[in-house]
């Protein structure tokens, strides 16, 4: 909490940690300015995870009340339904992540609106058009609870500015009152500003971000600039530098 900004407070979005870091999990999860919790296959794998469901149910003792979403792993529908169906039942706060298609490019959509019929609270991945967005929302149940994660940072790596695609895809949701934009794939602290301004319910925030965030984020510019100036002249009296 220390070096927050009251603004960060203020943010009309809610934050969600995105990470697999049991400890960093355990950690923000207590955090009042953690709305809920994501994960992935990658990120799991980057901490060397190998035994899911362990995992799952490790964190599932710590995040009790918040939404923490967990993503099946299949390529096949069938398989994919199967996982979706046991990860909804581990707990009641449980989203499960399904990839807008596989790994052939084939659509999810057929799977999102049998899940979403039986009630299971989902979280759409890695969706990135409009088209996919719109396909999405006419799939969901409209009473029952849903995340749809646009990756506004991989839109922008390609050179594409993102807020319309965001604006967009609020509006295709509105008709939905369950369902919540969430802006995924942040790379910057501005990002969440800006998922704040263009109306996105959530932002999922990487836990190395989420830390820049709560030490930057609303910080006095001026003041910025003091701390760098010391920056730069501590490190040249640690390095020891002459001329």
């Amino acid at each position: 909490m220390q070096g927050m900004h009251q603004p960060l407070f203020d943010l009309p979005v809610k934050i969600f940690a995105d990470g697999a870091d049991l400890q960093g999990i355990a950690d923000l999860y207590r955090r009042p300015y953690i709305h809920g919790l994501t994960t992935n296959p990658t990120l799991m794998r980057k901490v060397g995870l190998t035994d899911y469901e362990t995992f799952a149910r490790t964190v599932l003792k710590e995040v009790k009340s918040k939404p923490i979403s967990f993503e099946v792993f299949s390529d096949d529908f069938p398989e994919m339904g199967r996982q979706a169906r046991k990860i909804h039942e581990w707990q009641d706060n449980v989203y499960v992540k399904i990839p807008i298609t596989n790994t052939r490019g084939e659509s999810s959509i057929p799977l999102i609106e049998e899940l979403a019929a039986e009630g299971v609270k989902l979280n759409i991945t890695a969706v990135l058009t409009p088209p996919q967005v719109k396909s999405v929302a006419a799939a969901l149940n409209p009473s029952v609870p849903a995340m749809v994660s646009v990756f506004a940072g991989r839109i922008a790596d390609t050179g594409v500015d993102p807020l319309p695609i965001m604006k967009e895809s609020l509006e295709m949701l509105r008709e939905l009152p369950e369902a919540e934009l969430l802006w995924a794939s942040v790379r910057e602290v501005l990002n969440v500003f800006q998922a704040a301004a263009c109306g996105c319910d959530i932002v999922t925030v990487p836990h190395d971000i989420l830390r820049k965030l709560v030490a930057l984020g609303g910080k006095d510019l001026d003041e910025l600039s003091l701390d760098t100036v010391r920056m730069f002249h501590q490190d040249a009296v640690a390095a020891g530098f002459k001329l």
